[in-house]
């Protein structure tokens, strides 16, 4: 028996899925990104392809660096001569700043050492590893900058002076 020929309305009908198969993973993709309208200070792309440079329209700015001259008192860290006291400083991490909980026994080893208005504190803590303190301010207004195991954080290594730095991120004298 000889092949027969499609007929009209059968082909037709097959005709209209195979259509919509072929456009329509085309249709969802969207404009292509090299048709795109490119990003404000993007470069446009050429007929190659490649990127052409574009001159910006302003010189990008920055915000002003603070620029901090150490004085000599900031540069080593020396025993506090006008305070805070070692109390002060566990007071400090017994009250507001939580850190101390008032029935644990600690003990100062190492300062209050001073550098500017900072102050770097180790203290022997019964039971735990000892903790370091950095504060800073005035004795009557002693703020509670970082105290842990390890007190070389972001705002440490950033603000503090020479002399707090080298003993909180390179490590306390006698440590």
């Amino acid at each position: 028996m000889p092949p027969t020929a499609p007929r009209p309305a059968a082909l037709r009908r097959l005709t209209v899925p195979v259509a919509l198969l072929a456009v329509l993973p085309l249709a969802g993709c969207g404009t292509p990104p090299e048709l795109r309208q490119p990003a404000q200070g993007a470069a446009a792309p050429t007929a190659t392809g490649a990127p052409t440079p574009s001159a910006p329209t302003a010189a990008p700015t920055t915000p002003a660096a603070r620029t901090v001259t150490p004085t000599a008192s900031d540069l080593v860290a020396v025993p506090c001569r006008s305070g805070p006291s070692g109390d002060r400083v566990v007071s400090l991490l017994r009250g507001s700043a939580r850190v101390l909980p008032r029935d644990v026994r600690v003990r100062v080893r190492i300062g209050p050492l001073c550098a500017g208005d900072w102050q770097y504190t180790v203290l022997a803590v019964t039971g735990h590893e000892e903790l370091q303190a950095v504060t800073r301010g005035r004795p009557t207004a002693l703020e509670l900058v970082t105290a842990g195991t390890d007190v070389c954080g972001v705002e440490v290594r950033a603000l503090a002076p020479p002399g707090i730095r080298t003993l909180a991120c390179d490590g306390a004298p006698g440590a």
